[in-house]
């Protein structure tokens, strides 16, 4: 990792079907093994579920289930003095972001389901109406954090 330099940031380049960069980047991260022909479909057919169950435009659900998965925020170890203390700090919205997918990804391969894209939807819905294993994971950051709310000061 770089101390100085900080590489720039690539462009992600939208989705083809709904033009959104959200859903591209979480094809990109569903993505094994570079097949990123099965991601795409695996995540269309998710969304095409999500659409039918939640009667809402799919595109709306998925953002408010990637805001309502993203972590305000989170500690971090901090050494101080021969001792390592968890320090709670903020979330940067882009990191927020790239740990909701995560969690949302790692929740939905978890579930026992038929495929792939029911279990995802199946997340995506819990993660919309603020339940499932990747809001429950959010709010065990929270907590952490709150519990550690004393050392906020060796923030840096």
């Amino acid at each position: 990792m770089p101390r100085r330099y900080r590489p720039q940031r690539r462009p992600v380049v939208p989705d083809t079907r709904y033009n959104n960069v959200q859903i591209a980047m979480f094809i990109n991260r569903m993505m094994r093994g570079g097949k990123k022909s099965v991601a795409r479909r695996v995540m269309y057919g998710a969304l095409e579920l999500v659409e039918d169950r939640a009667k809402r435009e799919a595109v709306d659900v998925f953002e408010t289930a990637l805001r309502n998965a993203a972590p305000a925020v989170e500690v971090k170890p901090k050494r101080v003095g021969g001792s390592t203390y968890q320090v709670p700090m903020e979330v940067d919205p882009e990191r927020g972001l790239s740990l909701a997918m995560r969690w949302i990804l790692a929740a939905a391969r978890a579930r026992s389901g038929k495929n792939m894209s029911e279990k995802l939807a199946a997340e995506l819905l819990d993660a919309f109406n603020n339940q499932g294993a990747a809001i429950k994971r959010k709010d065990e950051t929270h907590r952490m954090a709150e519990a550690n709310r004393a050392f906020a000061h060796y923030r840096w």
